[in-house]
């Protein structure tokens, strides 16, 4: 029994605490920062890897009841910090600079409500705390400036020695890049692979993002030019998959996944939206459109996370319409409460895989 009030028993008593997503000792993991003991009153830091953690409170918690063990101890101080591990991917591709982690949403098929589930998880992702940028890599379907509230904006273009660079937009604490704002409202965008695979890479390598914790890339639906061009030019911590429950969007949702396998991209789990239908007059009624609990049986067949299931609302397109995401305008509505608790799983996801 330690009998000593200092950093080192501080410490001692502290290394059997572990950090429940990463299943390793805080101490180990060098989570334990700036011990002071002044008589009774013991003051640390507490580095999460994520500013998006689910269980800190359970965390800080644990370490009060560790320190409290140790005689003379009268009050317990603890300031929580964040230090967002960066991602090593493979050495053949090219990093962003600043730029820790990039994480993909994409899908199947069109429809199943990826580019609502990109928004609302960069958006919440910045809520907590997290420096976030979003690219709207749907090239011939950029929508993410209106669900940003951002459609009409400008965005700046400026001369640099490397050539030019974009400054992204931004709103509700999320950087932002999309065709969108390159071209006019009604113009569609008629290009070849070569050029898509351009200005992705303009996204990526030309855009002043600055030091951001998570890239979120919103994919275009499908298997084909984007997606490849992501997965070989950049280092992914990882892709989500977005499906609704409906068979004919899991078979796609399928085909995607098993794509990102085979560029050797880490699937970080499954998003099942439009779980059920709520309705706004009858909140306590969900009705299962789209059928029930495809997305948790394609998970276990796959043997890849289900990262949450958010239910279609009324409130959430209203949203999304007038560029004010549901994790801002209601966010105690379900899916807002669905959407953020998904976002904080694929941070703690993101922080497993940089850390094994």
């Amino acid at each position: 029994m330690l009998t000593t009030l200092n950093s080192e028993s501080v410490l001692e008593v502290l290394r059997p605490v572990q950090d429940p997503e990463l299943q390793k000792s805080l101490v180990d993991l060098n989570m334990i920062r700036n011990v002071n003991i002044e008589g009774g009153n013991v003051s640390f830091t507490l580095v999460l890897t994520t500013p998006a953690c689910p269980l800190r409170q359970f965390i800080v918690e644990d370490c009060e009841r560790a320190i409290k063990t140790l005689p003379g101890v009268e009050q317990i101080q603890v300031d929580v910090t964040a230090e967002t591990p960066h991602q090593k991917g493979l050495p053949d591709r090219t990093g962003i600079d600043g730029v820790k982690n990039i994480i993909a949403v994409s899908s199947g098929k069109g429809g199943v409500g990826k580019s609502s589930v990109a928004v609302n998880v960069a958006v919440a992702l910045a809520q907590m705390g997290a420096k976030v940028g979003l690219i709207d890599a749907d090239i011939y379907g950029p929508n993410a400036p209106t669900m940003l509230g951002l459609e009409g904006s400008q965005i700046a273009v400026r001369q640099s020695p490397q050539g030019e660079v974009l400054e992204p937009a931004f709103n509700h604490g999320v950087k932002l890049v999309s065709m969108g704002f390159l071209i006019d409202k009604d113009q569609p965008v008629i290009w070849r692979g070569p050029m898509l695979n351009g200005v992705i890479r303009q996204f990526l390598y030309q855009v002043q993002w600055g030091d951001l914790d998570y890239l979120i890339v919103d994919m275009p639906p499908g298997t084909g030019d984007a997606q490849l061009t992501m997965a070989q030019a950049v280092p992914m911590a990882g892709a989500v998959i977005v499906t609704t429950p409906q068979t004919v969007a899991l078979l796609d949702s399928r085909r995607g996944l098993k794509m990102f396998q085979q560029l050797n991209v880490p699937v970080l789990g499954i998003v099942e939206n439009m779980s059920y239908f709520i309705p706004p007059d009858m909140p306590d009624k969900q009705y299962d459109i789209f059928g029930s609990q495809g997305g948790e049986k394609t998970a276990q067949e796959l043997n890849v996370p289900l990262l949450g299931c958010v239910p279609l609302e009324i409130a959430m397109r209203q949203g999304g319409d007038r560029g004010v995401p549901i994790v801002v305008a209601d966010p105690d509505s379900a899916s807002a409460k669905a959407l953020s608790a998904i976002a904080s799983q694929i941070a703690a996801r993101v922080s497993i895989a940089a850390l094994a």
